[in-house]
């Protein structure tokens, strides 16, 4: 891996980005609700693409999708895909980034992997740009982890609490909307909302518990050990390599709220020295990728309503911990668009750091 990056990965990735010449980018499952957004975000942010080439199941192959203002048919994936590949974005699945992740790398491409399958490999960078960009450097080959959603968001406004006060421990529960669970989730949650309003029965097809008007522990599988389900083991983990804070003590409960975008969280943070409210909004005003909405008069906090469609993340209720009397907790809450900052916007952050880095 050059060295190229070293200077450049101290800044956060949240400028346009720039190329010597238009790049080839491929979207790996471009037709599920994260493929739309990479679409989306790659268009706004003006990526320096060439061509796109969108790639998902031979079912939807020879669709089309708008980019630009025109039309780009999907192309059924194969592993002749990544023939002249610069970066591959995956987002259909970790059974597939395991199988064609490594030959997209095989034929040249970065490739940024919205998937499970890479994020607990100790060779494989973990990357929220705002927070470890610089990891980039450590990879020994052109495959990239994006983070679970819960971990992307909530980490953007932990690590400049960490820089400045070691974080000791993490509690946290989340408030997690159906675009976690896929366009399918979305869809359920408006049908079977209509449907309740309407008074009709609607039996649940993509979750397993009725969604409208309810809440739920997040369907993962359970630990029988332990007994969290595997989303909070993934957060807690996640959250660890993100940090740099491998032994950090942290406990996550997951729930399911019936929102259609935009995670919430409420986090209480304790830390190895005291620390102030005022202190934690500053460094917070100051931080990338982070959006201070803390208006106690008001009672205006952070909303998923207000999330949607955002791309920096939100934290209020900024509050001293009543039952720590050390002075050194804080209890916080957050909404971050799980689309965005959760999945496409942070893929796309990644690849514009490598561009800005001269990989490409």
């Amino acid at each position: 891996m050059p060295h190229s990056l070293s200077p450049i990965l101290e800044r956060p990735a949240v400028a346009k980005a720039r190329a010597p010449r238009p790049l080839t980018v491929a979207i790996v499952g471009a037709t599920g609700a994260v493929g739309a957004e990479l679409i989306a975000c790659l268009e706004r942010r003006d990526f320096p693409v060439g061509e796109l080439r969108l790639l998902a199941s031979t079912r939807s192959a020879g669709r089309t999708l708008m980019f630009q203002g025109a039309p780009v048919t999907v192309q059924a994936l194969d592993e002749a895909s990544f023939a002249g590949v610069d970066v591959a974005f995956f987002s259909a699945g970790a059974s597939l980034s395991r199988r064609y992740g490594p030959i997209a790398v095989a034929a040249g491409a970065w490739v940024v992997d919205n998937s499970s399958a890479f994020r607990m490999d100790a060779a494989t960078p973990l990357v929220v740009p705002e927070v470890n960009a610089w990891r980039l450097g450590e990879a020994p080959g052109r495959l990239v982890a994006n983070p679970n959603c819960v971990a992307a968001i909530a980490a953007v406004v932990l690590a400049p609490l960490h820089a400045r006060r070691l974080i000791v421990r993490l509690v946290g529960s989340t408030y997690q909307a159906a675009s976690g669970a896929g366009a399918a989730a979305m869809a359920e949650l408006r049908d079977s909302t209509a449907a309740a309003l309407a008074g009709e029965a609607y039996p649940p097809q993509v979750l397993a518990h009725p969604y409208a008007f309810n809440l739920f522990s997040h369907d993962a599988e359970i630990d029988p050990e332990t007994g969290y389900n595997g989303e909070e083991l993934k957060v807690m983990a996640e959250l660890r390599k993100l940090l740099a804070a491998p032994d950090l003590p942290a406990s996550f409960t997951c729930i399911r709220v019936p929102v259609l975008r935009a995670h919430a969280m409420a986090l209480t943070v304790r830390f190895a020295e005291p620390v102030s409210v005022e202190e934690a909004r500053a460094w917070l005003s100051e931080a990338p990728g982070v959006r201070v909405v803390d208006d106690r008069e008001a009672n205006h906090f952070p909303m998923p309503g207000e999330a949607s469609g955002a791309d920096d993340v939100l934290v209020g209720r900024i509050r001293t911990d009543l039952s720590d009397p050390s002075g050194r907790s804080l209890s916080l809450f957050i909404a971050g668009d799980q689309l965005l900052k959760g999945a496409a916007l942070n893929a796309v952050q990644i690849a514009e750091t490598l561009v800005r880095a001269g990989e490409f």
